[in-house]
């Protein structure tokens, strides 16, 4: 394989592939299927266009590099789409499942009294995003400060008939936790 981008480089590159296929797919006039997929050929025209350093032997190391897999092929191998975590109209096509008996969400302690009146919303994004583990709800609830980890009760909130997916990449979704099926963990 020739030299790939630097690290820096490449981290700005699946930022900004996140950007494109999640929220924005205009900003290079690429267009998305109903399910959120993109010609891999198409977008990589359209990113050179743009005077972003890809080709397909980049874009498929950052997807397989990638610690999140926020980006998942298809089956043909012609076509790309982001995981999960769109606030742009699509259907990701997952099939409802049954959860695990405790899912985890982390988010900044600031954020709880709203969450415990309103539970977790989906805000933009067309889920609320759930990990089956404390220490990813760290990772993701640290970018926005003083990080708590708050337990779902998953299987009693799925016997009562709220939806759960998971996506490609092993993130749980559902539309919304009302509040009281959350444990609020201590911060850390």
């Amino acid at each position: 394989m020739k030299n790939l981008p630097t690290d820096k480089e490449l981290v700005g590159l699946s930022r900004f592939l996140s950007l494109v296929l999640r929220h924005k797919p205009e900003i290079l006039e690429l267009q998305l299927d109903n399910q959120g997929w993109a010609d891999i050929d198409t977008l990589i025209a359209l990113c050179q266009k743009a005077q972003k350093t890809l080709d397909k032997a980049i874009l498929m190391h950052l997807v397989e590099v990638n610690p999140k897999k926020r980006f998942a092929i298809d089956e043909t191998g012609r076509k790309i789409r982001a995981s999960q975590g769109h606030s742009i109209a699509i259907n990701l096509g997952y099939e409802p499942q049954e959860p695990p008996e405790v899912l985890y969400h982390g988010t900044a302690q600031q954020f709880l009294t709203s969450i415990q009146k309103k539970g977790l919303l989906k805000q933009k994004r067309h889920h609320v995003h759930l990990s089956t583990n404390p220490e990813t709800a760290i990772q993701v609830g640290q970018r926005h400060g003083l990080v708590v980890v708050l337990e779902v009760l998953a299987k009693v909130m799925h016997a009562q008939g709220h939806l759960f997916f998971c996506s490609e990449n092993g993130v749980w979704l559902t539309d919304h936790v009302p509040a009281h099926f959350l444990v609020l963990g201590k911060p850390l």
